[in-house]
């Protein structure tokens, strides 16, 4: 079963909600974004939330030990790194947490730039933007990753919908999608109705 990860939470309502619908992991994003928390509101609902579900921390670019200090405060499973972070600094926190590096698709090269990560537990790809490093709503060609033997675990990121999501998962098989911007009503409050749509995707 592919696992699900909501990410750009800014609401314990939207945390709960999205959990009781069948999310397994929610995200955090402590870079610049219209859908950045503080450390004190993460803190707060990381703590509010059941066993079993994974937090995940998003960055971009950070200096380590400021992240680490988000990771040990708010208690978070894993880090999501969408910056330049290299394999080296990834291999920093594989004491603390899960690792997964984030990569933007724009073409065929994404393919040598994973191969030189080692020290990562998964790869996320998601559309690449010039401009922005995540959260576009945008959508990269997923043949491009298609028949490709990674040797991590992958996540699946960009534009992805109720309607899209079968075939992405069929194409691509990966180990989850990661959502934010298809399941909002605006950036950093979740639509309900659009979660369910999702998750029940997904779950059939």
């Amino acid at each position: 079963m592919t696992r699900i990860k909501i990410c750009g939470i800014t609401r314990e309502i939207d945390a709960l909600a999205a959990i009781s619908l069948g999310a397994d992991a929610l995200g955090f994003v402590f870079a610049k974004s219209p859908r950045r928390i503080s450390i004190s509101l993460a803190k707060k609902i990381s703590a509010a939330l059941p066993p079993f579900i994974s937090k995940v921390g998003v960055f971009v670019n950070a200096e380590k030990q400021d992240v680490l200090k988000i990771v040990q405060a708010c208690n978070l499973d894993a880090v999501q790194l969408h910056g330049d972070e290299s394999d080296k600094y990834c291999a920093f926190f594989k004491k603390y947490c899960k690792i997964i590096k984030a990569f933007r698709v724009k073409d065929k090269t994404v393919l040598k730039a994973v191969s030189t990560y080692k020290n990562v537990d998964a790869f996320l790809f998601d559309a690449y933007d010039p401009e922005r490093y995540g959260g576009t709503g945008k959508i990269f060609v997923h043949d491009l990753l298609k028949n490709v033997k990674f040797f991590k675990p992958i996540i699946i990121s960009g534009g992805i919908n109720p309607v899209n999501v079968k075939k992405i998962i069929s194409l691509l098989k990966p180990y989850a999608i990661d959502v934010s911007s298809a399941v909002e009503k605006q950036p950093g409050i979740k639509d309900p109705q659009k979660l369910k749509a999702l998750i029940s995707a997904v779950k059939k």
